[in-house]
């Protein structure tokens, strides 16, 4: 190879040109610009929520293990716990998911040994009940995360959610407060998030009804569950069926009909997975998320104009994740659900990160489906757990994105796929709070770096900037019991006054975080 280059070739490639020796590729190139008064919204905390459900192994063998040598005394795994604590959960929903369409909370609380096991329907087991409205609400506090209840409005009853409310909630003296004295609970928990039913827009779901029963019925129990507390939060079942043929948009447009006066938010769901082995295509499912925030925003939008007050209902992204390897025929019994996760997922989840990020003025509540070995971060054996590739992402966004999402300026090399034209290879999302920024970027790329130029409109980066970066080898790299291949790397790199020049590797997630005075 000649190492002499000529003083145009020099020239070119000192002006920011690509450099081209024989043989190779250019290197695709990006920009970001960065404002710190170009706001979107406030980066809510709640974003960062995740999900426990009566289904595999979640609660029982997962979080609650009794008897085991590494549970404390009340049964909660100490390992686990001490996994959850460091991904920063906001908020944990609970009981279902399917499940909650037919529990009955009145079940799982008093003497462990003395409540009366049932048939489990939606996931085909038998339910102990060992963990019930207690164990929830007690672990929550341990965490310091907000707890979410989603209230049975599949077989439930009006009175029995609104009852649930008062034996959490109310600190009067009744029935419902002196019987959760009884078992034990002096003070009243204040729970403020309540889901009215979850996905009751779905066939497979116990108690399902039509759009119109269900908003019926939503409101009368809203307006009790309220009337018991007015400082409760409620998030109305919106559309999770987006199977061939669904209108999903119509569900939600009648649904806000009844609720729109009373619902605080509107719950949404999606999962996605690669079954088809296209990665470009894989990669771009966020795009598709983005498109269900935009429209649900506008039927929000639709719903409270010309209604009296100044009502806001935000949207609550309350199951997400990947899901494709362990969904099919087999969904029952103990061992279900369990996804193992690989490079490829971790950067489409931190993808979905970015999006909450980026519309961060109407997604207020988001929580990854689930916690602990059904579809989750962590998985765990009776000898001990592993972090997955989907863990790391999480734990960076949710320790880190705070304060405002600012509407990033992105020119980005692009790519066709199977279901959209124009992709961005670079996908990012930013947060600032104080003087301090963080940058969140997805290289979409297979197998090439970009080199990205961000430049700072109004301020000056200050000192180093922090890089954390998620890789592995390849896209289908995973992590198991005593191999750790994805994970977080970090390292620092200098800024020069209001520009950064940084190198993002192939299939990579990276944060950034610096200082701006």
């Amino acid at each position: 190879m000649d190492t002499k280059l000529s003083r145009r070739t020099f020239a070119k490639s000192l002006a920011g040109a690509p450099l081209l020796l024989s043989g190779q590729q250019a290197t695709p190139r990006a920009r970001v610009k960065i404002d710190t008064e170009r706001v979107i919204g406030d980066i809510d905390s709640l974003l960062w929520g995740n999900f426990i459900e009566h289904l595999g192994r979640c609660i029982d063998g997962g979080i609650f293990e009794e008897g085991s040598p590494l549970s404390d005394s009340n049964g909660y795994r100490r390992d686990v716990l001490e996994a959850v604590r460091k991904l920063n959960v906001t908020l944990l929903r609970w009981p279902g998911g399917n499940f909650s369409s037919n529990y009955h909370w009145t079940d799982g609380i008093g003497p462990r040994d003395k409540r009366p096991p049932r048939l489990e329907m939606a996931w085909g087991t038998v339910e102990s009940n060992r963990f019930g409205t207690h164990e929830f609400l007690n672990y929550a506090e341990m965490l310091g995360t907000q707890p979410y209840i989603c209230a049975n409005l599949g077989t439930g009853t009006w009175t029995e959610a609104q009852q649930q409310v008062e034996y959490c909630n109310s600190s009067e003296d009744t029935a419902m407060t002196r019987l959760r004295k009884q078992n034990g609970r002096e003070a009243p928990w204040k729970v403020t998030y309540w889901g009215l039913g979850n996905e009751m827009d779905g066939p497979w779901q116990m108690g399902h009804r039509s759009a119109e029963d269900y908003g019926k019925f939503a409101l009368e129990a809203a307006k009790l569950m309220k009337w018991t507390d007015p400082k409760v939060k409620l998030i109305a079942a919106g559309s999770s069926n987006f199977g061939p043929g669904s209108d999903w948009t119509s569900w939600n447009r009648t649904v806000l009909e009844f609720l729109r006066q009373h619902a605080d938010y509107l719950s949404i769901h999606m999962y996605v997975g690669n079954r088809n082995n296209d990665f470009g295509d894989f990669m771009a499912s966020s795009v598709e998320l983005d498109h269900r925030i935009k429209t649900t925003e506008g039927i929000i939008d639709a719903a409270l104009s010309g209604q009296p007050g100044n009502r806001r209902i935000y949207i609550a992204w309350d199951e997400w994740n990947v899901w494709y390897r362990a969904r099919g025929a087999q969904e029952r019994g103990r061992r279900i659900l369990e996804e193992h996760y690989n490079l490829e997922d971790a950067l489409v989840v931190a993808t979905f990160l970015n999006s909450f990020v980026n519309h961060a003025h109407i997604v207020k509540i988001a929580n990854m489906a689930q916690l602990v070995n059904v579809i989750a971060p962590i998985f765990s054996n009776d000898k001990g757990l592993f972090l997955q590739t989907i863990y790391y992402p999480l734990q960076l966004f949710a320790n880190n994105t705070k304060g405002k999402a600012l509407e990033l300026f992105v020119e980005s090399p692009k790519y066709k796929c199977a279901r959209f034209d124009d992709v961005p290879y670079l996908d990012a999302s930013a947060g600032y709070d104080n003087g301090s920024l963080v940058v969140n970027v997805v290289n979409r790329h297979p197998d090439q770096a970009i080199e990205t130029e961000f430049e700072t409109e109004d301020k000056q980066f200050s000192g180093p900037v922090a890089v954390s970066e998620v890789n592995g080898p390849d896209i289908k790299a995973e992590n198991d019991f005593g191999k750790t291949t994805v994970k977080t790397v970090e390292r620092s790199v200098t800024p020069d006054g209001r520009k950064l020049r940084y190198r993002f590797p192939p299939h990579s997630y990276t944060m950034l975080k610096a200082k701006l005075a």
